[in-house]
């Protein structure tokens, strides 16, 4: 995070009236750094920006619109980063508006791993919900941090579903983060801002406007390596999402449903566009074998950061001892420990023959 006096700047900067992503960008290649922005004459300004812009900034910032945000920050749980600061989401940096700051509550280190975005339809069937909390949890079993919008339905079972797995999730909301929109889900807010990260580029106080949640699709996106589409009619937000992707270069994947069901329309729209078609969680494992996975954090139990990895080499077919060891490279005798551990949770059956298969 930026030393008190820059982030000072930074944050006047992004108050600016009427100054959007695009204007603050050109000023910061014009000038270097929102200090020097704030020191450049009218004149200056005015071939860069509009004449009523440049005004505001000349005005300038108020200590006092700022002070929220230096209290906020007192909480060693809040952070806010900057295009110019390390912890900013690289991943954000290849989208055409990456956001000029965001307000983070939870762990900085999330917002750089390999992440997937997962996203449905606010009125999901049972089905929906149960894809949408299973495929993530495997995901973040793998690894992979999972991303969504903190909605109703399928946003709120991709959050649950990753957080039990060591990759997380991260929630980006279209508000300010002191505040939690819907409240229904303040309890899994809590749950995020604990054990994952929840982003947003809106200052502290702002309220849940309908404008800013097409704005934050395309952070959930912008984060991803991909999306994937659990359910969706066809005017469900999360095919902006998805157009969002595409125009970043990221990859769609969508879940097929029954071809009466108003929720799968949009998912059946997006695979006759290209998007890919997958059926389990491992489907985009798979697309995504060049992944490189970084490992847990130092210092983590090492039976929990393996056993998700073992879940990866289990697959979804009956496999033996034999095929698992040389998958793993575990030896014969942790290999049976850890997959006593994961019969006993329930999460693998041991079957006639020695085999050993992942209960989905």
């Amino acid at each position: 995070m930026p030393h008190d006096s820059s982030l000072k700047a930074w944050l006047a900067l992004s108050l600016i009236r009427g100054l959007g992503g695009e204007g603050a960008r050109s000023l910061l290649k014009a000038f270097g750094s929102p200090e020097a922005v704030f020191a450049a004459s009218s004149a200056t300004l005015k071939s860069i920006v509009k004449p009523a812009v440049a005004a505001e900034i000349g005005k300038g910032i108020a200590d006092a619109q700022i002070a929220p945000a230096q209290a906020w920050l007192e909480d060693d749980n809040n952070h806010i980063v900057t295009l110019a600061d390390s912890d900013y989401p690289q991943a954000l940096l290849n989208i055409p508006d990456p956001p000029l700051l965001l307000y983070v509550k939870g762990r900085l280190d999330l917002l750089n791993r390999p992440t997937l975005a997962v996203v449905g339809s606010r009125n999901a069937t049972p089905q929906g919900l149960n894809n949408a909390e299973a495929f993530s949890r495997t995901l973040s079993e793998a690894g992979l941090c999972v991303a969504s919008g903190l909605a109703h339905g399928v946003d709120a079972a991709a959050h649950r579903g990753a957080l039990q797995g060591l990759g997380s999730s991260i929630a980006v909301i279209g508000t300010g983060l002191d505040r939690i929109y819907p409240a229904a889900n303040r309890d899994l807010a809590h749950a995020l801002a604990t054990n994952g990260t929840i982003v947003s580029e809106f200052p502290l106080g702002t309220p849940p406007l309908a404008a800013n949640f097409p704005r934050r699709n395309r952070i959930i996106s912008g984060l991803g390596i991909g999306t994937l589409v659990v359910e969706a009619s066809m005017q469900s937000g999360s095919l902006i999402t998805a157009r969002l992707a595409l125009e970043q270069g990221r990859d769609v994947f969508a879940i097929p449903g029954s071809i009466h069901a108003p929720q799968s329309k949009g998912c059946h729209r997006l695979i006759k566009q290209g998007a890919k078609l997958v059926e389990t969680a491992q489907d985009i494992l798979e697309e995504l074998v060049g992944l490189a996975i970084p490992a847990p954090p130092a210092g983590a139990d090492s039976a929990t950061d393996t056993e998700p990895s073992l879940l990866l080499h289990l697959g979804f077919d009956p496999v033996d001892l034999d095929t698992l060891v040389a998958r793993c490279g575990l030896t014969m005798a942790e290999l049976s420990a850890m997959l006593l551990t994961l019969e006993l949770d329930g999460r693998i059956s041991a079957l006639p023959g020695g085999l050993y298969q992942r209960i989905n």
